[in-house]
């Protein structure tokens, strides 16, 4: 991964199943996070929620992984958040601890604060990753990890198609009501998505499959969120199964 150009690194792994897509995705992971931690000595990445991570998840919860991982240099983030607690069922925050955070000695994370008004909460937000950051007023966070999944309307973190989000250039963390979804969500925007140094779509299921295809055409004019997803002098990975991949 050293040596980048301004240009996408682009690959796609396809897998049987999603516990095999899980040891692929863990593998990715602690590449970048070994990698991270030698050249600036700390590893931050931003977690998605819904069902697809947890077998991700898991299988990093187990001692062989657990034991593997520096996760006192690890820094946790968000991409999105419903506007739920932390304790509600659809809170992302909730699903990675329960699944991840609570079984490993992970000391540093910062979550979207989903209970609290969301357009305090989107502005608290940004305000924590500029200071975690050291960012200047114009200046994107450089996140090593962006952790991403897609619906099969082409949505990823909390950016819908048609949202407002898709042409938000200045703010780091936006709040919106989403139509779709009749609720309020947060979300990093797309500029800061787009200037981690890895992005990673975990995306299974064959109600996918002409929805990922769209989305890994990088040669079309981009009309999906995900399809937006192009990190800068970045890698873009997606790890995927079968049935997403051949519609099968």
């Amino acid at each position: 991964m050293k040596g980048r150009s301004r240009s996408i690194h682009l690959s796609v792994h396809i897998h049987k199943d999603p516990a095999a897509m899980a040891e692929r995705a863990a593998h990715i992971l602690a590449a970048a996070c070994e990698e991270a931690v030698n050249e600036r000595g700390a590893f931050t990445i931003a977690l998605s929620g819904g069902h697809t991570p947890i077998p991700l998840f898991r299988l990093l919860a187990k001692s062989d992984w657990a034991d593997r991982l520096p996760w006192d240099k690890m820094t946790f983030f968000w991409v999105d958040e419903r506007c739920v607690g932390p304790e509600h069922p659809d809170s992302n925050y909730g699903l990675a601890r329960r699944e991840l955070l609570s079984h490993v000695p992970a000391t540093h994370f910062y979550r979207m604060r989903g209970e609290e008004d969301p357009v305090e909460a989107a502005v608290r937000y940004e305000q924590q990753i500029r200071t975690e950051f050291n960012l200047g007023p114009d200046e994107l966070p450089r996140f090593d990890f962006m952790l991403l999944g897609m619906g099969d309307d082409g949505h990823t973190g909390s950016i819908f198609p048609d949202s407002p989000a898709l042409v938000e250039q200045k703010r780091l963390v936006i709040d919106q009501y989403v139509p779709e979804r009749k609720a309020d969500r947060l979300t990093l925007t797309l500029p800061v998505i787009n200037n981690a140094r890895l992005c990673m779509f975990l995306v299974t299921g064959r109600e996918k499959h002409a929805v990922l295809s769209k989305a890994l055409n990088l040669l079309a004019e981009p009309t999906l969120p995900a399809q937006m997803v192009r990190p800068r002098g970045g890698d873009l990975i997606w790890v995927v199964d079968e049935a997403a991949a051949t519609g099968n």
